[in-house]
């Protein structure tokens, strides 16, 4: 402090002064859109392990109020640690969705968008268990359930490709903490499909997908199916593995999930049903 004044003093109160803007101004401008919607967050668990997180707080935000919130898990292109790759690139069209100012004033939702660390996954398809990643989202998901006004009947979670392999995972391991969600380009070897059936669920996946075959896709919807799975599944012709370039022009999208509300009979959720739909 005393060398700050001693500057003052020599460059003069004014020149100062404008120092202190330019600086200031600087700072500013090295702030991208999504640092300001987005909070920029790190947790750490009891062990000192760290990951990385995104979370956008509806504007106005009041305590008063419960707000939905939709859990997002990014695909394999979003790991790391720099807390930018999770809502950026391949993964921006699915965060920045929901952040829309249109779709804010229909559905004022929380976004959590938590970042898997490089070389680790969400879930294993095969075995269906969470990995410690996706075990300390939730406790992620936990922490922000307490500090804000969050609809525990409202909580969403969704995911494409290696996040969407999650999506999968936490329905059948903890089926009843949602309300619904959302499966873009990803399969699974169920080992619950009547956990999943208690979740309404939409699918989204595209028939010329080179990563998961839509055939292996379209046998799982027949076991939800046969399930009684309050599913609906969405295959685009002609579209690859990046359905999510087609998916939020859908026009039930919002509808649909502002429907959806955890324990509400299926018949008064919008869109329910296991039907195909290929476009």
């Amino acid at each position: 402090m005393a060398l700050l004044q001693t500057f003052r003093r020599a460059i003069g109160p004014a020149l100062f002064a404008l120092l202190l803007a330019q600086t200031a101004a600087a700072a500013v401008a090295e702030l991208t859109q999504d640092d300001i919607n987005f909070r920029k967050e790190v947790y750490v668990n009891k062990k000192g392990a760290k990951m990385p997180y995104r979370l956008f707080v509806p504007f106005g935000y009041d305590s008063s109020k419960n707000y939905p919130l939709l859990l997002w898990l990014h695909g394999g292109t979003g790991r790391g640690e720099d807390n930018v790759k999770q809502i950026t690139r391949q993964n921006e069209i699915a965060t920045h969705f929901w952040t829309k100012s249109d779709v804010q004033a229909q559905f004022p939702v929380f976004v959590l968008v938590p970042q898997c660390p490089s070389g680790e996954i969400w879930a294993d398809p095969e075995i269906n268990q969470p990995s410690k990643a996706l075990e300390m989202a939730l406790e992620i998901l936990s922490k922000v359930e307490n500090e804000f006004a969050i609809d525990p009947d409202r909580v969403y979670i969704a995911g494409q490709s290696m996040g969407g392999s999650g999506v999968w995972s936490l329905l059948q391991v903890y089926p009843d903490k949602w309300a619904a969600a959302m499966v873009l380009s990803a399969f699974d070897n169920f080992t619950n499909v009547q956990a999943i059936s208690r979740v309404p669920l939409w699918v989204f996946q595209g028939d010329a997908d080179q990563s998961v075959p839509v055939d292996l896709v379209r046998q799982m919807m027949k076991q939800l199916k046969k399930a009684s799975a309050n599913a609906r599944y969405t295959e685009y012709h002609k579209t690859d593995h990046e359905v999510w370039n087609r998916v939020f022009t859908e026009p039930d999208l919002l509808p649909w999930l502002v429907a959806q509300k955890r324990g509400a009979p299926a018949g008064s959720q919008l869109g329910s049903g296991a039907s195909p739909v290929k476009r």
